[in-house]
């Protein structure tokens, strides 16, 4: 298992070169709450998105996700938690104001970062239009 990255994936790697590419500026496998032991794959700090790309096999992809026929019994309460630890850091980082967008791997890197510079800008105009300050 240590080859297996946590940081740094491929999918990752393309979806921060569209959106660096896109003039979007963002941190990288950081903590949206700095106490909360949860790190994002890529964070906007100011628009408040969280963006995690989740890998098909650790996170339990319904459509490309694989069940290891040895040690069956360590398996599958680890992916079963890894899950409910994704709904709880989706749960704590919206009720502390946080836009979370969660996309599989397998997922176009292209459609990746379009929605997430959608959200992106959404967020920070809505932030703009509340505080009665305009671009």
């Amino acid at each position: 298992m240590l080859a297996n990255r946590s940081k740094n994936t491929q999918p990752e790697l393309a979806v921060r070169k569209i959106l660096h590419a896109g003039g979007l500026r963002y941190r990288v496998n950081m903590r949206p709450i700095p106490l909360l032991r949860r790190t994002a794959d890529v964070v906007f700090t100011r628009a408040r998105v969280a963006v995690f790309i989740d890998g098909c096999f650790w996170h339990s992809c319904p459509e490309h996700s694989s069940r290891p026929k040895s040690n069956s019994d360590y398996w599958g309460p680890k992916l079963r938690g890894n899950v409910e630890r994704d709904r709880q850091t989706d749960r704590a980082l919206e009720s502390a104001g946080w836009l979370v967008l969660r996309f599989w791997e397998h997922e176009s890197e292209v459609e990746v970062a379009e929605a997430i510079a959608l959200a992106v800008r959404a967020q920070h105009s809505s932030s703009l239009d509340a505080s009665g300050v305009k671009d």
